[in-house]
């Protein structure tokens, strides 16, 4: 089957004007001006999508998703169940990367590597960091090394925990060899092999990683750490780290993102080095998506300004060199946007359409044999 996409203003992510996008199997096989008479006159199956009147762009990359639940801070009874396949299309999300957070107890990596070998299996692109809050962390195989080079999901150390009440800690000489190991282990395997920080509220904020980079042998760009819209003075130093060559990354749940990206240029962060994730667990992947329409939309970003931090920036932070641009030999995650409100008409991972006119065209596949309706509203829906 080729997919032939046309009559649509292409974003890939930079603004290319009007282009058509043709799919075969996986990927995309061609951009720009293509003979649609040639293709159907070939004899070969085509489906034809009309995208005028709309933008198409890469899918979106969120690195920072807890895709088995978040964990009961307060108590059993408040842990976060699984997300679900349809919450994570819907939100235009292709590739997603789950991680652990301060329970790695009874949420386990064997649980996060299922999760995202089902997602692979639905045809989303998935990957998981390796750890949790804890250092020495948790793992698959014993080693972190060991699970980057083994273990073709995991794509890097995390989430470790600095400067919070609930991290374990660490020496600094115990976090530059957790950060090295999986920078060697990345090396061997040609992944990403950074470490992801949860950083917290602590005043000492990113010291403990500007203190690797000066004392140890330690790269700015082996780091990455998340949540750094926090407070004001975490948004600055992140903001200093990036122009050290370093990604940062800030989270969605407090749905404030126009601001926060306003914060950070006002600080002269390097945009090409800010990434922006959901951190789905209370809160909805939705919301990665609702707050980059709300920063296009409504506060007037340039549409070719915003959509990097979803796409090409997670892309290279996490050298995924198929995914987050649409050019000839890319993986085919895209979207369909509709240029007068940026709503999504349609969603392709990996060249397969799971969003048709606004409309789910998949469902997770233990649904086919269950009589079970999962319907979940929480009390800020």
């Amino acid at each position: 089957m080729l997919t032939l996409i046309e009559n649509g203003l292409v974003y890939a992510p930079e603004p290319r004007g009007p282009q058509s996008l043709l799919i075969a199997g996986d990927r995309i096989a061609q951009i720009g001006r293509i003979d649609r008479r040639a293709i159907e006159a070939s004899g070969l199956e085509l489906s034809v999508v009309d995208a005028s009147n709309c933008f198409i762009t890469p899918g979106f990359i969120d690195p920072h998703e807890h895709l088995i639940g978040g964990s009961g801070e307060e108590g059993f009874n408040t842990q976060t169940p699984e997300i679900f396949l349809s919450e994570i299309v819907v939100a235009g999300i292709t590739t997603v990367v789950g991680c652990l957070g301060v329970d790695t107890t009874t949420k386990t990596m064997p649980a996060l590597l299922a999760k995202a070998k089902a997602l692979n299996e639905e045809g989303l692109t998935a990957f998981i960091w390796s750890g949790g809050y804890d250092v020495p962390p948790v793992t698959l195989t014993g080693s972190l090394r060991n699970d980057l080079i083994f273990v073709n999901e995991v794509i890097g150390a995390g989430e470790i925990a600095i400067s919070d009440n609930r991290a374990t800690e660490p020496s600094l000489s115990e976090l530059a060899r957790l950060v090295s190991d999986a920078y060697v282990g990345g090396m061997l395997s040609r992944k990403a092999g950074v470490t992801h920080f949860h950083v917290g509220d602590h005043p000492k904020r990113l010291q403990p990683l500007r203190t690797l980079v000066t004392d140890y042998a330690v790269e700015p760009r082996w780091l990455y750490p998340t949540h750094v819209e926090r407070n004001r003075e975490l948004m600055r130093e992140a903001a200093g780290f990036t122009r050290l060559g370093a990604f940062v990354d800030i989270d969605t749940m407090e749905g404030d993102l126009p601001e926060q990206l306003r914060l950070f240029l006002d600080d002269h962060g390097d945009l090409n080095r800010l990434t922006v994730s959901s951190d789905a667990a209370i809160s909805s992947p939705l919301t990665l998506y609702e707050q980059i329409r709300a920063c296009a939309f409504e506060h007037k970003y340039p549409l070719e300004r915003v959509l990097p931090l979803v796409t090409l920036n997670p892309a290279r932070v996490l050298k995924l060199d198929r995914k987050g641009r649409l050019e000839r030999g890319c993986d085919a995650d895209l979207l369909v946007l509709r240029r007068d409100s940026l709503e999504i008409a349609r969603v392709f991972a990996r060249g397969r359409p799971l969003v048709r006119d606004g409309e789910l065209v998949i469902a997770e596949k233990f649904l086919t044999r269950s009589n079970r309706r999962i319907s979940l509203y929480g009390g800020k829906s």
